[in-house]
């Protein structure tokens, strides 16, 4: 804009920094960025190791090593790594976001994949557990310049300054930690070295842990990975790994699967667990980053089906989050969750092939998993066929020889009504499923694709009927009017009443329904409670389909006393009683009608054994 006299009033815009608040930061930092204060251990590792490995980039030649050192509430951390000039201390020390990872911030042409570190945040992480941060550094890519301290308060403020040459002789950084008030704990020499050795037993550098007692400096760092060392034989190699995840984990596992992806820069182990695991569980996996320890509960590394095994791994590829506490779920991720799966279905697959007693002592623990994988690998079904354990009206037994025996299996679909048809269809050769546990329908429905031939149907009240043995035509027609009054009785519950003969003897009566007659029944229980519009549309839905039976045992001596009571009212009781029954062995849940009818019948038997016993003595 200008003015009239034609001079220029637009006001400059002025560029300023954004100010951080100290104490702030140390807040967001320890209370939403990270989970607990002990990941400041990493931080000091992180950067010791980031330091040595600039040195190395820079100087291949030079000897290296990092120090870690606890005693009366202070820690340090010394490392003979690439150092820092005054400007660095400046730059990269108290700028959050600025990174001494970068290739510029030390003249390197080593990429920034190499370092650990690749946040920025950096030494002011440890402000969660120090209230004083003294660095004492002298770089190595300008000998002539004088070491520096950089000395910085939870205030907020920071000084730099350099310090005579015979201050530090050495190329390198030792980092003092001073503890703030509430967090002495976190600076006990047995908690730090316990961290250290949690984060930092798999980092590629040597480092030592002293606590000043006078036992000298102690390894931190256990290399090779457990299982990237050799052993004299297979077994000896089986061994070390157990007693690793016995460590680690805290169980003896069941057996190992190596996870192996060169490619991806990912080596590690999966621990397969000694017990049976819920589904839904969410388990945790190790995972290190570049040897350092990134989290102990990463839950999107394998596939959800893989929840039977704990993983412990190391890998340069993936990313890990801004806490650097998780795996970053991105593409790359995605893609080595697959791959790793692939290895598992792989050591199934080899197992099958060539040691089916290890894969059947696995089965008998996890058969779940692998029911789960194999719904979506028809392959890895077929294979496992011969293996997978179902409940059957034979029993427990393998799909494959239920399938043999029965060309035509049906199944059910809940527990219930499973273990209420078993005894009855193994009697009439009928061959039932239970599929009522997780996983078995949808492995049901593969079946016929895999083994062609195979029916699989639901198992449905009309199926199990037409197995019954009929009842002779003479003795229906003399039991009609019982029929007809029992069917009366359990027309308001949507019942239809059949007589036939089967075994065992000792079951009286079989309540059987299937899926569209719980549909029909749901539909009439909403209709009767809807008001007069859905009232019409739900009468409108009425369906023509089969109906719940109940099946009187014609073989068992208690329904043939029922039919031939001669009191009309009493038989319909002890028939209510017998439906009643037959419910309650089926394990269903009871609707509100059907209640009331237990109760009625319970109460109406009560009133005949009472008015009989009161007409027996009157006749005394």
């Amino acid at each position: 804009m200008t003015s009239a006299d034609g001079t220029d009033t637009t006001t400059a815009n002025t560029a300023n920094n954004f100010q951080v608040d100290l104490r702030g930061l140390v807040d967001l930092l320890s209370h939403h960025l990270y989970s607990s204060p002990r990941v400041y251990v990493r931080e000091l590792l992180q950067n010791a190791v980031d330091a040595v490995t600039a040195r190395r980039a820079h100087q291949p030649e030079a000897v290296v090593r990092i120090r870690l050192t606890a005693a009366d509430g202070l820690v340090s951390i010394e490392d003979s790594g690439i150092g820092l000039t005054a400007e660095e201390a400046h730059s990269l020390l108290a700028t959050i976001g600025r990174s001494s990872k970068r290739a510029d911030a030390h003249g390197l042409e080593t990429t920034r994949k190499e370092f650990l570190g690749q946040f920025g945040i950096g030494l002011l992480a440890c402000f969660v557990v120090a209230r004083q941060i003294r660095v004492v550094t002298r770089s190595a890519r300008d000998p002539q310049a004088a070491p520096v301290e950089w000395l910085a308060t939870d205030d907020g403020s920071y000084t730099v300054r350099e310090l005579p040459h015979e201050a530090r002789t050495e190329t390198g950084t030792t980092v003092h930690l001073q503890a703030r008030p509430g967090a002495e704990e976190w600076l006990a020499p047995d908690r730090v070295e316990e961290l250290a050795r949690e984060f930092g037993s798999l980092l590629p550098y040597d480092i030592t842990f002293d606590d000043t007692t006078g036992r000298g400096p102690v390894p931190v760092t256990d290399r090779p990975a457990v299982w990237d060392r050799p052993f004299p034989s297979p077994a000896a190699r089986r061994v070390a790994l157990a007693a690793h995840c016995t460590d680690l984990f805290g169980f003896t596992p069941l057996d190992t699967i190596d996870l192996d992806l060169p490619v991806a820069g990912v080596r590690g182990v999966a621990y397969v667990l000694p017990e049976p695991t819920s589904p839904a569980h969410r388990a945790g996996h190790r995972v290190h980053l570049k040897g350092m320890l990134l989290t102990d509960r990463a839950d999107n590394l394998l596939p959800d089906w893989a929840f039977f095994v704990r993983a412990v791994l190391d890998t340069d590829t993936l990313r890990p989050t801004a806490s650097r506490e998780n795996l970053y779920d991105d593409e790359t991720l995605a893609a080595v969750r697959e791959a790793l799966g692939g290895r598992i279905r792989g050591w199934l697959t080899e197992l099958a092939a060539a040691e089916p007693e290890r894969l059947a002592t696995f089965l008998s623990v996890h058969h779940l998993g692998v029911k789960s994988l194999a719904r979506h690998d028809p392959e890895l079904l077929g294979l496992m066929l011969p293996w997978l354990p179902f409940e059957t009206s034979d029993g427990s037994v393998a799909l494959a020889e239920f399938a043999a025996a029965h060309p035509e299996i049906h199944f059910t679909r809940t527990v219930e009504e499973f273990r209420q048809i078993a005894p009855i269809a193994a009697a009439h050769g009928l061959g039932v499923i239970n599929a009522g546990y997780t996983y078995d329908a949808d492995l049901l429905a593969l079946l016929p694709a895999v083994r062609p031939g195979t029916k699989v149907t639901e198992l449905d009240a009309g199926a199990v009927t037409d197995r019954l043995d009929p009842v002779p035509t003479s003795a229906e027609l003399a039991l009609a009017p019982f029929l007809a009054t029992a069917r009366t009785r359990l027309e308001a519950q949507s019942c239809d009443v059949v007589l036939r003969s089967f075994q065992p003897v000792s079951v009286p009566a079989l309540y059987l329904d299937d899926r569209q007659a719980r549909q029909e029944r749901d539909r009439a229980a909403a209709e009767e409670g809807a008001d007069s519009l859905w009232a019409g549309i739900l009468g409108a839905l009425r369906g023509s389909g089969p109906r719940a039976r109940l099946v009187l045992n014609h073989n068992n001596p208690l329904v043939r006393k029922v039919a031939s009571l001669p009191d009309t009212a009493l038989a319909g009781t002890a028939v209510e009683s017998l439906y009643g029954q037959a419910l309650l062995m089926s394990q269903r849940p009871l609707r509100p009608a059907d209640s009331t009818l237990l109760n009625r019948a319970f109460l109406g038997l009560l009133e005949w054994a009472t008015h009989s016993a009161e007409a027996q003595e009157e006749q005394k």
